[in-house]
């Protein structure tokens, strides 16, 4: 008799526990299921998630590191051949509204100052639906810098191209000169860039 009384305790104390854990989580649901911000920063659009203590990329003042990709066009390009030129290194893709957003502006100053400064838009292929879909974008677009294919992450990784757009800032000396830019670019802003690098 004793053992059931016990029994019976313990099962009820079981299903209260389970209760009140059921309404306690309940409560995190009025903001959506599943929806955290963890960002840090309200004012930042589209971020990223990154573990503690990872490494923010590429720094001001840093070699920006070489790499070889094949372009949507098929051509090899290598970082390494535009030393002596200005550059943006861009990390984008067609599904980010950011990037759209900031993909004419690029276009506009490409046209402009494209002999003055090489504007590398490296795609973060592997978050794409296939290539195609990115030459279908670009011809439709009516874009002409040049567009790489990160096809294994290794470069976006490599620059820590977390949120999308980011892009770097590098010097005709192979370094990275000014601090990158994690969001869209105006056509504004990249002049003022490029009249910052050397």
């Amino acid at each position: 008799m004793i053992k059931r009384i016990v029994v019976s305790a313990l099962f009820l104390i079981l299903i209260g526990y389970a209760v009140y854990s059921f309404a306690d989580n309940g409560k995190d649901e009025a903001n959506g299921p599943n929806e955290y911000d963890v960002s840090g920063d309200t004012s930042q659009e589209g971020t990223g998630m990154m573990p503690p203590n990872t490494p923010k990329g590429i720094q001001e003042g840093e070699q920006a590191p070489d790499f070889e990709l094949e372009t949507v066009d098929g051509e090899t390009i290598r970082l390494s051949d535009l030393k002596g030129k200005k550059v943006f290194l861009n990390f984008w893709a067609t599904w980010c509204p950011p990037c759209k957003e900031e993909m004419p502006e690029m276009q506009k100053f490409h046209e402009e100052f494209g002999d003055e400064v090489e504007i590398v838009a490296v795609n973060v292929t592997t978050t794409e639906t296939s290539v195609d879909d990115v030459q279908k974008y670009l011809e439709q677009e009516g874009y002409t810098f040049q567009v790489p294919l990160d096809k294994r992450n290794q470069v976006s990784s490599e620059y820590q191209a977390i949120t999308i757009p980011t892009t770097y800032f590098i010097g005709t000396d192979g370094t990275v000169q000014q601090s990158r830019q994690v969001g869209p670019m105006t056509y504004d802003f990249m002049v003022k860039m490029k009249d910052d690098l050397k």
